[in-house]
């Protein structure tokens, strides 16, 4: 049975929150050796914001320290000499892409990455969190019981920074437990070029009409409906932004949707009209604290002409769902069907995740585009593919895009449908 780690090994260290307990730290960190061991808390469905409200950090005979960015601010000297230190040193985060941004925020900007989450993907394990790989690979347990709190509240308790202090006690002996897998597997290179590639990855464009997202969008058909959801999210988005509060918790995206179907039937004029509306669904206090905002919102959308509403169709780029291909594109369904059962077969044999191999959305450009046999690399290149991806991935397009008639194999009822969340899996 796996020993049961509830506190780090040296006991909990003092909240790092003045110049002189920096300093103290960056002495430290500076007498270690080898890797950072980096994690980071953010307030995510509390602040709209996605900043740092904890950094943890260890090193090798250098430390385990937690540090509060609040006090020093965005910019500060400090975050700019702990970021010169570990320049020429491997930074180990654990789903980097989720901590890197709010690093970054702070001036903090690693050179070399390990990540663990996604290296423990590429070899193959079946569960990739942080408690299941120390489990598995260091056979401790991992006392995980604080992930959904609101990290801005401020004084931070002493169980949660305990539970903080725990993301990085072992992240120098997993990183090492992992690489030797990958060397085990021949697979380090493959984990470099990931690496690598996530350290220079722009940043994600923003979304095409993003108020389309929002839940219960569905049932929402008539354009002055469209119209009322829309006027409702920006104006929440604004306050949202400006309070640096989750936009959830200021209105709910059921609650939008669920007044703009009314919105045809019944009188919203009124803080009891609104009440009338969201009764069904549950009310809640909060939501009225801005009631003139939200029918000034509903009666500015109201107004607008049928030709001045949002279109019932999105004007996202993103392709059309694979569901309809066989019917309406069919020449494009023909390489997909291949294309999709050949890349599944070869990524069990290399024992990854398929979307490692190949995220759906670039197996689906390509199937869509139809290139030329010898586009196919460049193109895969072009769109972000890694090179290990690519040797492995074209000759496997290739091939596919030579068919004249479609695989008929039987995929999974939900295959169609988990490909966008597996695209938008971190």
């Amino acid at each position: 049975m796996a020993e049961l780690l509830t506190a780090p090994y040296e006991g909990l260290p003092d909240l790092i929150s003045t110049p002189e307990q920096f300093e103290n730290m960056l002495e430290q960190l500076a007498d270690g050796t080898g890797p950072f061991a980096v994690d980071a808390e953010r307030a995510s469905g509390y602040r709209y914001s996605s900043r740092a409200y904890l950094i943890q950090i260890k090193r090798t005979n250098g430390g385990l320290h937690l540090i509060d960015p609040i006090p020093f601010g965005i910019g500060s000297t400090y975050f700019a000499r702990l970021n010169d230190l570990w320049q020429n040193e491997e930074v180990i985060l654990h789903a980097s892409t989720q901590d890197l941004p709010c690093l970054r925020e702070v001036g903090l900007n690693p050179s070399h990455l390990f990540d663990t989450e996604l290296a423990g993907r590429l070899i193959g394990l079946p569960r990739v969190g942080l408690g299941a790989l120390v489990e598995s690979l260091l056979d401790i347990g991992l006392a995980k019981e604080h992930s959904a709190q609101d990290w801005s509240v401020r004084p931070l308790p002493e169980d949660w920074l305990n539970y903080a202090a725990l993301d990085v006690e072992l992240l120098v002996e997993l990183r090492n437990e992992i690489e030797k897998l990958l060397i085990e597997k021949k697979k380090l290179k493959w984990a470099e070029q990931e690496f690598a590639t996530i350290l220079t990855a722009a940043p994600a464009p923003k979304r095409i009409d993003p108020w389309r997202r929002t839940s219960g969008m569905h049932k929402v058909r008539k354009r002055s409906q469209l119209a009322v959801v829309k006027s409702l999210w920006e104006s929440r988005d604004d306050l949202a932004a400006h309070l640096d509060i989750s936009p959830g918790r200021i209105l709910s995206d059921l609650a939008i949707s669920t007044i703009a179907l009314a919105s045809g039937t019944s009188p919203l004029a009124t803080k009891r009209d609104l009440e009338k509306v969201l009764r069904p669904i549950g009310l809640r206090a909060r939501w009225f604290e801005n009631t003139p905002r939200w029918l000034k919102a509903i009666e500015s959308a109201l107004a607008l002409t049928e030709d001045q509403c949002p279109d019932t169709r999105s004007k996202s780029e993103a392709l059309p769902p694979i569901k309809i291909w066989r019917e309406r594109f069919p020449e494009k369904f023909i390489p997909l069907s291949h294309a999709r059962f050949q890349m599944s077969l070869t990524a069990e044999e290399l024992e990854l995740p398929v979307e490692n191999l190949l995220t759906p959305e670039l197996l689906r450009q390509i199937c869509w585009q139809l290139p030329e046999p010898d586009q196919v690399a460049s193109l895969l290149t072009s769109m972000g593919a890694r090179q290990w991806q690519v040797d492995i991935a074209a000759p496997i397009l290739i091939d596919a895009l030579s068919q004249s008639e479609p695989l008929e194999v039987a995929e999974p009822e939900e295959a169609s449908a988990a490909d966008p969340a597996v695209d938008s899996a971190r």
